[in-house]
């Protein structure tokens, strides 16, 4: 009786994510915040709690982070990663301090205290890169002058994870500053001599692991991805770091052919772990923190768009580009969960995961119009055209201020027009 109750309730979980997954793609809207939905729905204090299935779903969701941060890591190379460390570390700052701080800033103001403060200020610095690279391929803008920054900021917050987990995961434990010191040294140590052997010896690892036969390769990888993982969380680094180094240890056509063997097992435990996430949070515990959700959203929104407008401008892109660069950042999703999910399982403070959910259900349905809509607005709300004072920039080269893969014909005629007025004067 138990193993049928157990078949209908996680079949039924798995439908429902199908259909939802189906209604949001036909709005091209990224299916986050129903899969939270649902997991409100039928958690604790929901409409319908689930008994039989919980077990099993909290394994799912485990899996869910492993795979989505071995994806990410499939995503890079380790010469990319080293690369974008040297040559964008001033935007990676940046990104921090303007979007982690508020979020450190707005526990501390909760009284939550300072653990809190630490978990909250990563739930509100990371943008989620599913959810970017989604809106980017639906827009069209994938070539676009300003996508290069768009990446290199995401990989640099992904780096940092393998960093600010074991840091998170220490004071979540309550250990001691001496083993807290130890854990971060082991998964610096870790993370670098893993990119020191993809670098080096990157192609061997590929080649010991390739298989002509899918089978065998989705296998030998998965396999090796648990292992790492499970490894790493018996070190105290973090099974997410273990899954994401090894995404990055694995290049060439096994990282592809793995990407692709994967993508469909990466979906389902993803959204199992959204399920997840809503399971555990009370729906009654969210009104009373949506205001501070709701201004935490609006200020953090702000400082993505002031981040990437910056490190777009530091790149030499075009004002348009600039826009865009800033209003695609916003949306946070699946690592603000992750980062959340930690706190709630450790009980620290039980507002912190309400607050959390609130944060990314807002900014996961606002994301995809920041992106869409900003750069548009903010032309309209600046103006177009040059101001007085401002002709002898004219005779400067065009190039840098290309938004996109050829230059925008109103901008054209805007150059144009400028140098007759010169021309006049």
């Amino acid at each position: 009786m138990h193993s049928a109750l157990f078949l209908i309730e996680f079949g039924a979980i798995i439908l429902g994510l199908g259909l939802l997954g189906r209604f949001a793609g036909r709005l091209r809207f990224s299916p986050i915040p129903l899969y939270l939905l649902a997991g409100l729905a039928f958690g604790e204090g929901g409409l319908l709690p689930l008994g039989a299935s919980e077990e099993f779903v909290a394994i799912g969701a485990e899996i869910g982070v492993i795979l989505l941060l071995l994806m990410l890591g499939l995503e890079y190379t380790a010469s990319d990663l080293v690369s974008n460390l040297k040559t964008q570390y001033p935007a990676g700052l940046v990104d921090f301090t303007l979007n982690a701080v508020p979020g450190a800033v707005a526990a501390l103001l909760l009284g939550w205290g300072p653990v809190a403060a630490v978990v909250l200020a990563g739930v509100t610095w990371i943008s989620s890169s599913g959810v970017i690279a989604k809106v980017m391929g639906d827009l069209g803008r994938i070539g676009n002058r300003e996508t290069p920054v768009i990446l290199s900021i995401l990989v640099l917050e992904d780096l940092a994870m393998a960093v600010y987990l074991p840091i998170v995961t220490a004071l979540l434990a309550g250990v001691s500053l001496a083993a807290g010191s130890l854990t971060l040294a082991i998964a610096l140590g870790v993370a670098g001599a893993v990119l020191f052997v993809a670098v080096r010896y990157g192609r061997v690892i590929s080649r010991f692991v390739s298989s002509d036969d899918p089978e065998k390769l989705l296998l030998v990888v998965l396999g090796l991805t648990l292992l790492v993982a499970g490894i790493a969380q018996q070190l105290q680094v973090s099974a997410a770091v273990g899954a994401f180094l090894v995404g990055i240890a694995l290049s060439g056509e096994v990282a592809e052919g793995a990407h692709t063997l994967l993508s469909p097992l990466r979906d389902l435990f993803a959204a199992v772990f959204f399920v997840f996430f809503g399971l555990h949070t009370d729906p009654a515990s969210i009104p009373p923190v949506i205001l501070p959700a709701l201004a935490l959203a609006v200020v953090t929104a702000c400082t993505k768009v002031a981040t990437g407008y910056w490190a777009a401008k530091r790149a030499g892109v075009g004002v348009k580009g600039r826009w865009r660069a800033g209003g695609t950042l916003v949306a946070r999703g699946e690592f603000s969960i992750v980062i959340a999910g930690l706190a709630v399982t450790a009980g620290i403070e039980p507002a912190l995961g309400p607050l959390a959910t609130a944060y990314v259900l807002i900014l996961v349905v606002i994301g995809p119009l920041t992106a869409r809509y900003t750069e548009p607005l903010a032309t309209r709300l600046t103006g177009r055209g040059t101001r007085a004072g401002t002709a002898p920039a004219v005779r400067q080269t065009p190039e840098p201020d290309m938004d996109g893969p050829a230059r925008d014909a109103d901008a054209e005629r805007e150059v144009l027009s400028e140098r007759d007025a010169v021309d006049r004067a």
